[in-house]
């Protein structure tokens, strides 16, 4: 792999190499060559199985981190490409034009993240959260107590968090 990303050091800026295992590798790369960079690693480097898009949301710098995980089946080899984007305009090149799976991800990440992906179908869609009017929920300053506490009513609680007890009480009442 180290070969692989010398290789690629030459025609893009990699920073943060990271040979997490000797099947995987972790690599950053600025935004507005993420995808010409998944591109060539599908196109001529053997990457073409699509794993998984993620996000980390670095709300203390403003940042969000996307990362794309693509494998090489003939290698048996992961390489996780990603990127940093900014929260206030949260907007990435769409890549489902590369993998048809990746504009769910995207439709996803754009609900409960509010991560634009220009040009990707269907990402205005709902995908799971029918009607939401609130701030996206997976954003780290999305208050989840709060909105508890304003949307659900109050309900007593059990009297014990011990599973053995409760169901001790549950199977003989008159004990």
């Amino acid at each position: 792999m180290k070969n692989l990303i010398e290789k690629l050091s030459k025609s893009f800026e990699l920073t943060d190499v990271v040979y997490q295992r000797p099947d995987l590798t972790f690599v950053t790369v600025p935004k507005e060559n993420t995808i010409n960079l998944v591109t060539q690693l599908r196109d001529y480097e053997g990457f073409s199985h699509f794993v998984l898009l993620s996000v980390v949301d670095w709300v203390e710098d403003n940042l969000f981190q996307l990362t794309y995980f693509l494998n090489n089946p003939t290698e048996k080899y992961d390489l996780a490409i990603r990127c940093m984007i900014d929260r206030n305009e949260a907007t990435m090149t769409s890549a489902h034009h590369l993998w048809k799976q990746i504009a769910t991800y995207q439709r996803e990440l754009k609900e409960m993240y509010g991560i634009e992906f220009p040009g990707s179908p269907r990402l205005n869609e709902s995908f799971i959260l029918e009607g939401w009017d609130n701030i996206p929920p997976m954003r780290r300053d999305f208050d989840t107590k709060k909105y508890s506490a304003e949307t659900f009513f109050p309900r007593e609680r059990p009297k014990t968090n011990d599973p053995a007890e409760y169901m001790k009480s549950k199977l003989y009442p008159k004990e």
